[in-house]
Order: C-alpha cells, then sequence, then structure tokens
C-alpha cells in the first residue's frame, strides 16, 4: 500500500440530529435540516425525473411488469411525485403483491397510499413516508402545524405568500415568515419555488391534509381561504388586459381548488364569485372551452346550492349567454337571456335595475343578429326603464343611451344617431368628469360615426382626442388604446394615407399581442384589417398569408358560423377571385 495515500471511508448517517466533525472520513449525512446542511458542503437531492423513477420501480418488480403496464407505470410515478422513498415503499408493496395490477396500486393509492405507511425490515429507510412524516409533525410546534395544515387547502401549485397572510391576518407578518422559514422550510416540508411562492410537495400535502381533519380549526381554516380566494375573484375584472392576466395567473389554481373541492365551505352569497372570475379569466383570454366549462360549472352550482329561483342563477345565466354571444352562438345564447330576464323579472319585480340590464343584453343580441326592431323595441324599453328607477342622469342611462344610437347607426340611421352620442357624450362628461374611460368611449364612438358618414375632417380630431385620453386615463397597454389606434388607422385608410395607416395598424397589431395574447379574436381582427389594408394598396402577396391567419384564428376561437369567420372568409375569396381574374 501507498503510505502517502491517506485510507478514504464513506460513511452514511441517516436523519443526522447534531453537527459531527471527523477527519479520517468523507461523511455523507442525510438530511432534512436545513440548519444543518449549511455548515456541510450541500449536495441537493430533488425528486426523481420519469425515467429514473421507472428504473428503481423496474428494480423492483422487474421490467416485464413494467412493460406490459407502462402508462400505468409512468402514472405512478407521477402519483408519488417522484419522491425515491415513496417509490421504494411502492415498488416493495408491488414486489410482495404479485398479482396486483399497476392500475390497481394506482387506485388504492387514490384512497389511502396505505402502502406508504409500513415498512419492510429490508428497507434503505427505517421508517416509512407517514411515519418520517409524523415525527416531522412531532416536532412542530401548534402554529406551525396549523399553518402545514393551511398550506395543504392550497391547491397542488405554488403558492403566493400574501394569499397566506391574507388567511391568516391576525399572525404578525414576521412572526408567520419565521414559522415557515425555521419550521417549515428548516424540515424540508416546504419548498421556496420563486421570490414569495412556495410549494407542499404531493405526498407532504396529503400529509398536512389527514392532519388538517383533526384540527378544531379545520373549518375555520377553510372559510378563510375560501373568503381570500372570493376576493381575489372579484378582482378579475370582466375584460381583464395581459397585466389583469398575469396577477391573476398565479391563484387561478387556487381559486378552482376552492370552486371545486373546497365549495361547501362558500358561503352562498359568494358562491357564485369564484365561477365569476374563473369564467371572466379565460374568456378575456379568447380560451373559451375553458371559459364555457367554468361559465356552465357555475349555473350548475348555483342552481344546485340555491335553487332554481334565485337571483344569482338568474346572473350565472346571463353570463354563460354572453360567452355564447361572443362565440356567435346566437341560437344558444337567446334563451338564456330569455331565461335570465323571465327570473330576474319574476325574483325582483319588473321595475329593478336588474331587469333593465337584463332587456338591454337581449337586445344587443338582436342587434348582432340583424334583428333591429326587436332591438329597437327593447333598447327604448331598457332606457325608459332605467330613466324611472334612476333618473334621466346616471351612468347606465347613458350606456342605454348610447346603444340606442348605435343601433341607429348600424340602420344607417345617422341623423337619429348624431343627437343621442352627443347625448351621451355630453352625460358622460357631466357625471364622471371630462376625464374617464366611458367619456373617451362616447368621443370615439361620435367619430365613428363621422366616419360612417365620410365627414373625415370632423372624425380625425376626435379619434385622435380619444386616443390621447385613453392612454392618458389607461395607460399606452390597454385594449381600448390598441381599439383607438387601429379606428385613426381604419380613417386614413379610407382617406388613401396608406403610408401612416399601416404603421398605426402594426402598433395596434402588436399592442393587442402583448396584452392579450397571440390567440384572441381581437388579434385576429387586427391581422384581417392589416390584410385588408395591403389588399387595398394590391399588395395580395402580403395580404392572402394575413386573411389565412386571420380566417385560421377565428374558427379556432370563434367557430365556423361566427359573421366575424364568415367575413374574412368572404375577404379572401375576393382577394382570389381578383387574383385569377388578372
Amino acid at each position: 500500500m501507498d503510505s502517502s495515500k491517506e485510507l478514504q471511508f464513506l460513511e452514511v448517517l441517516s436523519e443526522a440530529q447534531k453537527s459531527l466533525r471527523m477527519r479520517q472520513f468523507k461523511v455523507l449525512i442525510t438530511t432534512r435540516r436545513q440548519w444543518l446542511a449549511e455548515s456541510l458542503e450541500q449536495l441537493n437531492l430533488e425528486v426523481f425525473s420519469e425515467k429514473a423513477s421507472l428504473k428503481l420501480l423496474v428494480s423492483f418488480v422487474g421490467k416485464k411488469r413494467i412493460q406490459g403496464e407502462i402508462n400505468q407505470a409512468k402514472g405512478l410515478c407521477g402519483d408519488l411525485g417522484y419522491l425515491p422513498l415513496g417509490l421504494e415503499l411502492v415498488g416493495r408493496y408491488l414486489k410482495r403483491k404479485q398479482d396486483v395490477s399497476l392500475a390497481q396500486m394506482r387506485q388504492r393509492l387514490g384512497l389511502e397510499h396505505r402502502s406508504l405507511e409500513q415498512c419492510s425490515p429490508d428497507m434503505t429507510a427505517k421508517r416509512g413516508v407517514a411515519a418520517a412524516f409524523e415525527l416531522s409533525w412531532l416536532e412542530l410546534d401548534k402554529s406551525a402545524q396549523e399553518l402545514g395544515c393551511l398550506l395543504s387547502i392550497f391547491a397542488l401549485a405554488p403558492i403566493p405568500w400574501e394569499l397566506v397572510e391574507q388567511c391568516l391576518p391576525e399572525q404578525n407578518e414576521e412572526d408567520l415568515e419565521d414559522i415557515r422559514d425555521e419550521s417549515l422550510l428548516g424540515l424540508s416540508l416546504l419548498e421556496r419555488r420563486d421570490k414569495g411562492s412556495y410549494q407542499l410537495h404531493q405526498l407532504i400535502r396529503e400529509f398536512f391534509s389527514g392532519k388538517l381533519e383533526q384540527l378544531v380549526e379545520a373549518k375555520e381554516l377553510k372559510g378563510r381561504f375560501c373568503q381570500v380566494m372570493v376576493a381575489e375573484a372579484k378582482q378579475i375584472p370582466d375584460k381583464p388586459t395581459q397585466r389583469d392576466i398575469a396577477q391573476a395567473t398565479p391563484t387561478i389554481s387556487h381559486l378552482a381548488e376552492a370552486a371545486t373541492v373546497h365549495k361547501n365551505w362558500l358561503k352562498d352569497e359568494d358562491l357564485i364569485w369564484l365561477f365569476v372570475g374563473l369564467g371572466n379569466f379565460y374568456q378575456g383570454q379568447g380560451t373559451y372551452l375553458q371559459a364555457v366549462k367554468w361559465r356552465e360549472k357555475c349555473c350548475l352550482e348555483t342552481k344546485t346550492r340555491l335553487g332554481n329561483e334565485h337571483h344569482h342563477v338568474a346572473s350565472s345565466i346571463s353570463y354563460l349567454a354572453y360567452l355564447y354571444q361572443s362565440q356567435g352562438r346566437y341560437d344558444e345564447a337567446e334563451p338564456l337571456f330569455l331565461q335570465a330576464l323571465v327570473l330576474y323579472k319574476k325574483l325582483l319585480g319588473n321595475e329593478h335595475p336588474f331587469v333593465a340590464t337584463s332587456v338591454n343584453n337581449l337586445a344587443l343580441l338582436y342587434k348582432l343578429q340583424g334583428r333591429y326592431d326587436e332591438a329597437e323595441t327593447l333598447f327604448l324599453q331598457a332606457l325608459a326603464l332605467y330613466k324611472k328607477l334612476l333618473g334621466n342622469e346616471h351612468p347606465d342611462v347613458a350606456t342605454s343611451i348610447n346603444n340606442l344610437a348605435l343601433l341607429y347607426e348600424s340602420q344607417g340611421r345617422y341623423e337619429e344617431a348624431e343627437p343621442l352620442y352627443q347625448q351621451t357624450l355630453a352625460l358622460s362628461k357631466k357625471l364622471l368628469g371630462n376625464e374617464h374611460p366611458d367619456v373617451a368611449a362616447s368621443i370615439n364612438n361620435l367619430a365613428a360615426l363621422y366616419y360612417s358618414q365620410g365627414r373625415y375632417e370632423e372624425a380625425e380630431p376626435l379619434y385622435q382626442q380619444a386616443l390621447a385620453l385613453s392612454k392618458k386615463l389607461l395607460g399606452n397597454e390597454h385594449p381600448d388604446v390598441a381599439a383607438s389606434i387601429n379606428n385613426l388607422a381604419l380613417l386614413y385608410e379610407s382617406q388613401g394615407r396608406y403610408e401612416e395607416a399601416e404603421p398605426l395598424y402594426q402598433q395596434a397589431l402588436a399592442l393587442s399581442k402583448k396584452l392579450l395574447g397571440n390567440e384572441h379574436p381581437d388579434v385576429a381582427t387586427s391581422i384581417n384589417n392589416l390584410a385588408a389594408l395591403y389588399y387595398s394598396q394590391e399588395r395580395s402577396e402580403e395580404a392572402e398569408p394575413l386573411y389565412q391567419k386571420a380566417l385560421a384564428l377565428f374558427k379556432k376561437l370563434l367557430g365556423n358560423e361566427h359573421p366575424h369567420t364568415r367575413t374574412v372568409c368572404k375577404n379572401l375569396e375576393q382577394l382570389r377571385q381578383d387574383a385569377n381574374s388578372n
């Protein structure tokens, strides 16, 4: 032996309690105590990859058994969170139970994780996962135990810490952070995911969830969680911007958890709001499949909890009808709008603001369908009811007058529309002040009327005024700003001012993409408008792929039968006919 070489040994100490000093040995210490690890060179062991997890299972049950149910095997690894110890426990269980299929194993895990409660004598770890968690639980004081249980109520997703603080308002923020850092993070029961964001491992979450049911405070904690989620849901507007979406995204999984798993802890008056918020989140992005899911679930849950005759049921039906209308599903929207109107009248009487709004919604649908005579009757009815209930000077009255003006403009009844637009603008300024988004919208609508009449010199300064006001009030990055830019571009195009129109169309398109994402009806509209500009300039080679892109988007988002889809389809057909004739 070469005496110049030092003997090297590797010793493994599991669940180290105290810091050890050794000279002739290289010591590998496995511990969940972060404070102990700080004094040593750290090698953090994350959860296994899917490939490594499958390999570990194969070592226990054999390749043939795994390959025979490979999809179930992959699912089983996911069920266990790719946690090595959990995989080992289940692998040994399957080794003993030769006749238990992986599919059956997944069903059993879904019920109780019973295999995690017992240990095999020859296992590397001397305690099962549940026992290891139990030891950590006993080391936690009551405050830390309660915090762990609260975290288990949240979804299996990163948890914004501010939501936790809102659930425990009586707790001092610094004290709560100390409990988190010294107890839960210190014992590796909680993982820091990002700045201000934390997450429980799946199995630890299930462990805490089981302990939650044993706490006297369980009902109170679930109730607080639901109250915080309701408050978050109410912050999601009907037409969210990308900023709104970004702010809401970290909470969405938890809103969904509250709306499904913990819905029974919601107060009757709060039940609707989680579904409304989730619906707004997805509908605002043009993600209609998800939006329909939550709008329909809202109807189901409110009816189940509150009965068929409740004003929140009527509201749920109205939200679903509006979504169908946005998708161009007019035939499905109409009976729902009618149902909501009948229900509001029955519950609230014929003279109530909700009834007026419901009448207005039905009128808007008829306008979109080109059923102008029916729409006009309802718009006039809604306006009269608003005036009777709210007086002549109220924002809802101004909105109702504006809607009637829009109808007249659609019919080419410009002389009747103009004084209504002017009345709306004057009333909005009086009620809301000169600097308000509704005032900007009124100015924009009056400009659009002048544009429709070919009164371009009168329209242009109003469009510019509306754009400047929208930017001032809403910032440079807002959907209303993008719409104003688009309208100004339309005006320039109509005047043959193509060089001025093109950068505005491109700006409107870029802004819509940034605010709403690449797949949104407003983005498709911007693409269509840019294509139309190129077509007007006889730049067909540039226009055609844009028309194709807009058409594909509308088909995907709104379906083949939506009016917008049909319009773009006609635009594309016209372009191709012109190309063939040349």
